[in-house]
């Protein structure tokens, strides 16, 4: 057995990071690592999503089953729109009126996303954070970065580097430390919207409320 080497730890400013800082940490990803990185609502764990062998590692880091697809961070829209076969009117208003942020869409996938990260169902979900490192490091990695909360499976989210799992720790390349991340509405994750169907409908409730985007991005067609 193989002794326990540490991550690399690149601690970061959560609000104006360094381009070095996030370059490095991007040099993994692209390397095939996978890092621990902060969201607007959890510490994340991400890779490079073309690269299968970072998707295996990823779930075998985390005890996931492969049949749960791994969502996505993009960092822009011009990022997004490489990812979706199809980008519908009602994504494009609440992505125009709730992105940057903790809204993640279940889309069409592009065929040129490996079928392991949606998990064979065609359906990719993908959000652009609005916290400045995530999508600082999807920028650098090349615009597309995995994000799923780094946990072990059945284990809380961490929203601090010294909550995450000592098991995670062992198996990740690098982590970007920004400090604890506050709440997101009370700890919850992002809302999930598939826009996949003729009607848009809640497939996870989270911090931005349902009412809400019903309210302001479905009730009317602009």
């Amino acid at each position: 057995m193989s002794p326990f080497h540490p991550p690399k730890v690149w601690k970061v400013s959560p609000n104006s990071p360094d381009r070095e800082t996030i370059g490095r940490a991007a040099s993994c990803v692209k390397r095939g690592g996978i890092v621990v990185y902060p969201t607007e609502t959890f510490y994340g764990l991400g890779g490079d999503p073309f690269q299968e062998a970072v998707i295996h590692r990823i779930f075998s880091a985390k005890g996931r089953d492969s049949a749960k697809p791994l969502p996505l961070i993009a960092a822009d829209m011009e990022s997004v729109l490489k990812a979706v076969a199809h980008w519908p009117r009602s994504a494009d208003r609440m992505a125009k009126g709730l992105w940057p942020g903790p809204l993640t869409l279940l889309v069409a996938a592009a065929p040129e996303i490996p079928a392991a990260v949606h998990a064979s169902t065609g359906k990719l979900a993908l959000r652009i954070s609005s916290h400045p490192v995530a999508r600082n490091l999807a920028a650098a990695a090349g615009g597309l970065l995995l994000s799923t909360s780094a946990n072990v499976s059945g284990e809380p989210p961490a929203n601090a580097v010294e909550h995450l799992s000592p098991v995670l720790l062992s198996v990740v390349d690098g982590v970007l430390d920004a400090g604890p991340i506050e709440p997101c509405a009370g700890g919850l994750p992002s809302t999930i919207v598939d826009v996949t169907g003729r009607n848009p409908r809640l497939a996870r409730e989270g911090c931005v409320p349902w009412k809400a985007i019903e309210a302001h991005f479905l009730s009317q067609h602009h």
